[in-house]
Parts: structure tokens; sequence; C-alpha cells
């Protein structure tokens, strides 16, 4: 998952930025692979226990799905902006592992892509 924008370029950085961003991709990661070995060890029915989980699961499940479709607009309108490569393998991840680790790795690798045009700004 590159972050170059083109010949010609600077060179991407990890920015302070970019670097929070990555640490939450990993915590992501960590946070929700945990609960799904879980369940694959527990050999639970795991979209059955989601769905069936009353309204309090059906509220945090819409708010979720929401966020995710809003979020995966972002990464190919961004993504397309910056002239990332490969934006398809994060708007992948993003079902496949989940959206807690592709949108903050998304957004790592575009602030390495902002650093590398000049436009990265620390607050």
């Amino acid at each position: 998952m590159s972050a170059e924008v083109g010949a010609g370029t600077a060179r991407a950085r990890w920015t302070p930025r970019a670097l929070l961003y990555l640490a939450l991709a990993i915590v992501g990661l960590v946070g929700t692979w945990t609960y799904n070995v879980i369940a694959i060890l527990e050999e639970r029915d795991f979209l059955g226990d989601w769905f069936q989980g009353g309204p309090a699961v059906s509220s945090l499940t819409t708010d979720l799905l929401v966020v995710a479709v809003a979020a995966v607009i972002f990464m190919i309108v961004e993504g397309r902006r910056l002239r990332m490569k490969r934006i398809w393998l994060f708007v992948l991840a993003a079902p496949l592992v989940a959206l807690a680790f592709a949108f903050p790795l998304f957004l790592a690798f575009r602030e390495r892509a902002l650093s590398a045009r000049g436009e990265s700004r620390q607050p």
C-alpha cells in the first residue's frame, strides 16, 4: 500500500499524526480480532449473535454501518484526490479485517501522501 504520489514529489515521511493513525490501526486490529478469535474458538454463531442481541446491538450496528459507508467513500475520494495507489486494499480490508484497522491505516498512509506533497500540517 504505497502512498507515493508520483515522480518529482518530496519523499513521504512518517509524521507524528501518521504514526498516531498507524497505532490506532494496530489497536483496531488487535481489539477486533481478539473477539473474532474467541468466537471462532468457541464455535459461536458470530453473525447470529451480532444480530440477535437486541435493540442496543441493533443501534450500534446501524451506527457503525453508516460510519463504515462514510469512511469507505472518504477513502476512495481522498485516495483518488491524492493519487494514492491501491486504495482498493484499504476498502477491501474494512469488511474482511476490520474498519477499526482499515480506516486508521488509510489515514496513516494519507498523512504520508500529504507529507510527500508538502501539505501535512501538524496541530
